[in-house]
């Protein structure tokens, strides 16, 4: 009997419950969101600045349940392509811890080089950051953005920017305060948000669920007077739609005023 009831509860996991929410969340049904959130929502974000003491400047940023360490490293010397040029350069490397996802990721030092996506996405974190820096008012330093992805629940990259940020901010700060820079050579702030459209519907900072099955997803990097450093949209099995697309930067951009509330806060 105890086998038999045990038997009949796993396969009702398994085969409903568990299939039923799954096919629930394939048509769309937007109630079913983490935390209950709303279409146009985004999971709970907390910065929690100096994070590792031993850095300029550092975060940790939770989206949900994806978490990001970003840090800040200064250097006093700049690329050699860059020497005596009187300007400074900014730069980033990404990474995710192997434990991150549900399934162990290989290091890329034991496969010998970075791979493609870690590449293209440490690329874009370094040239998102790049656009709001002064690096003129920087002088011949090099500051390193390292964001190294603890918990993967879709969206690194967007967290990894808007981190790398409060990051690059307070490692500024921290040069200002010390009398190496009159002020923080900013000309802006930045941050950044994951948008998509799922089974019709345009869907604010989607989790891996939901980028996983969406029909059109994308990434924007946004000043914060609304100015678009970076648009990255991709449309998975239809054309993306002008109106669509519309509809995803209206919503990025309300996601982005969220994000800055949580950058000034944790920078105080």
């Amino acid at each position: 009997m105890t086998g038999d009831a045990s038997g009949g509860v796993a396969a009702g996991q398994v085969g409903g419950v568990t299939g039923g929410v799954a096919a629930g969340q394939a048509r769309g049904v937007t109630a079913e969101r983490s935390g209950g959130r709303g279409a146009g929502e985004l999971r709970p974000v907390l910065i929690e600045p100096g994070f590792v003491p031993t850095a300029t400047g550092s975060v940790l940023i939770s989206c949900g349940e994806t978490r990001v360490i970003c840090t800040a490293s200064v250097q006093d010397s700049v690329p050699r392509w860059m020497a005596g040029k009187g300007r400074g350069w900014v730069t980033a490397e990404y990474a995710m811890l192997p434990a991150s996802t549900g399934e162990r990721k290989a290091r890329d030092v034991s496969k010998g080089r970075p791979d493609g996506r870690t590449v293209e996405i440490q690329r874009l974190i370094g040239r998102s950051l790049r656009g709001v820096v002064d690096f003129d008012a920087l002088g011949e330093r090099t500051i390193y953005v390292d964001c190294d992805v603890l918990t993967a629940d879709g969206g690194t990259r967007c967290a990894s920017i808007t981190g790398g940020f409060v990051a690059l901010d307070l490692a500024l700060r921290r040069l200002v305060d010390e009398g190496k820079l009159a002020s923080a050579p900013l000309t802006g702030t930045l941050a950044a948000v994951s948008c998509g459209v799922v089974a019709g519907v345009a869907l604010l900072d989607l989790d891996y669920s939901e980028d996983s099955t969406a029909e059109v997803d994308a990434n924007v990097v946004m000043t914060g007077d609304g100015g678009l450093v970076e648009v990255q949209a991709t449309a998975e099995r239809t054309p993306l739609s002008r109106t669509h697309l519309d509809e995803l930067l209206a919503l990025a951009q309300q996601g982005i005023e969220g994000l800055r509330a949580a950058q000034a806060a944790a920078v105080g």
